[in-house]
């Protein structure tokens, strides 16, 4: 279920609207009446840092064996750029 709710009237319920979205409804804040910002729930059982590390592997299987970060073509023997 989505609550509307003045900004105004948020600051002084902040608490009794976290446990709202807690318990899974959604929060739309409104100033003067025009929807400014929301908040939802965090979807349980997903870890971001999971996501994040499976995001990265996934983009690791297009880069070719052997290649590195490293870029000495550009500097010379004193670490200076060419």
């Amino acid at each position: 279920m989505k609550i509307i709710v003045e900004i105004a009237d948020a600051a002084e319920r902040a608490e009794e609207l976290i446990e709202r979205v807690a318990q899974g409804h959604e929060i739309l804040f409104c100033r003067d009446g025009n929807p400014v910002a929301e908040m939802s729930p965090v979807t349980k059982g997903t870890d971001l840092w999971d996501e994040l590390w499976a995001l990265m592997a996934a983009d690791r299987d297009h880069v070719p064996a052997g290649t590195t970060s490293n870029h000495d073509e550009f500097y010379d023997e004193h670490g200076l750029p060419k």
